[in-house]
């Protein structure tokens, strides 16, 4: 304890900051980690889907990229074996079917190298929606239809259920063993209430009986602190909905460099104290393969996990 599944670099991510994936182990150990997951995206397959830091890049340089990263990630597991364990994962991209395909392709040219996957969904109809507010906004009309330039309710539960349409692919399709920040797609309305969209609600439903069905965790994702909103990814909303439905949580500071990592947890465990959640998982090592043929499973942190030493002891950053 405590614990991270989800995290970038500059070395590998372009949008992410610093200089090396070593100086995010070194600053995970520094803050007190014990186990850290280590998930850079794995590379697209259109010029289209490029971003605009990647400007210059070909698909052939970000299949290489993701490729060094799965070389220094595991270079890295062992040189710091004995100070923390590293688990080597991916965060999953869905823009188009080409991605899963390549997916599948990826897994199993590098299988056993994958520890776990992060099952993340950044897109709706092919667009981004959490790189920017303008960009959302694009993503959202491209559900209106042509019937204005307001978003109705209708309109809004068409997108919702769009990204919902998407995560469930990931979902049945690899079995990711963590749920990405499974919200995202209100990202710039964090006051949206799923509740008042019949279908998106119902469909991410099912997304939440789906993965506790095949054993997954949800992450409870540091990073919409970070981005303004008062809770942690899921939303208070949702929380409650998985624990009802007795899913398991893990955490993950999706840190984009050394100095990202750990950050906003006390606020994090104040949410979940908040939120009276009494139960903490995390992934570990294993001699037998989980449902999705990886050898990785899920122990649960023993005791109170709030009364861990890492909360009142481990240096952490208060924002970024």
């Amino acid at each position: 304890m405590p614990h991270s599944h989800h995290s970038h670099s500059g070395q590998f991510c372009k949008h992410a900051s610093g200089t090396s994936l070593e100086a995010v182990v070194q600053a995970a150990i520094q803050r007190g980690f014990e186990v850290y997951g280590l998930t850079e995206h794995v590379p697209r397959y259109r010029v289209d889907d490029l971003y605009p830091e990647e400007e210059g890049m070909s698909l052939a340089d970000l299949l290489a990229q993701f490729q060094s990263f799965l070389t220094e990630a595991h270079r890295l597991k062992v040189a710091y074996a004995s100070r923390i364990t590293l688990l080597v994962g991916l965060e999953t991209e869905y823009i188009t079917a080409i991605d899963l395909d390549m997916l599948e392709a990826l897994l199993e040219d590098h299988r056993g190298r994958i520890e776990y996957i992060v099952g993340s969904v950044h897109h709706v109809n092919e667009i981004p929606i959490d790189f920017d507010r303008l960009t959302f906004e694009k993503a959202l009309h491209t559900t209106t239809n042509g019937d204005g330039p307001q978003v109705s309710a209708v309109q809004m539960d068409r997108f919702l259920s769009a990204y919902f349409d998407a995560q469930r692919k990931l979902l049945e399709r690899f079995q990711p063993e963590i749920i990405g920040h499974l919200d995202l797609c209100r990202l710039y309305n964090p006051t949206l209430k799923f509740r008042n969209y019949p279908e998106a609600w119902k469909k991410l439903e099912e997304n939440i009986q789906c993965a506790i069905k095949y054993g997954a965790l949800f992450e409870v994702n540091a990073a919409a602190l970070r981005k303004g909103w008062e809770s942690a990814y899921p939303g208070p909303d949702i929380l409650p909905l998985i624990l009802q439905n007795r899913g398991r949580l893990a955490l993950s500071d999706d840190s984009h460099g050394p100095q990202a990592v750990g950050n906003h947890y006390p606020q994090m465990a104040a949410y979940l104290r908040h939120m009276g959640v009494e139960e903490l998982w995390y992934l570990i090592p294993s001699d037998v393969q989980n449902t999705a043929g990886r050898y990785l499973t899920a122990a649960r942190i023993p005791g109170n996990w709030w009364e861990h030493p890492f909360w009142k002891e481990s240096s952490l950053p208060d924002q970024c």
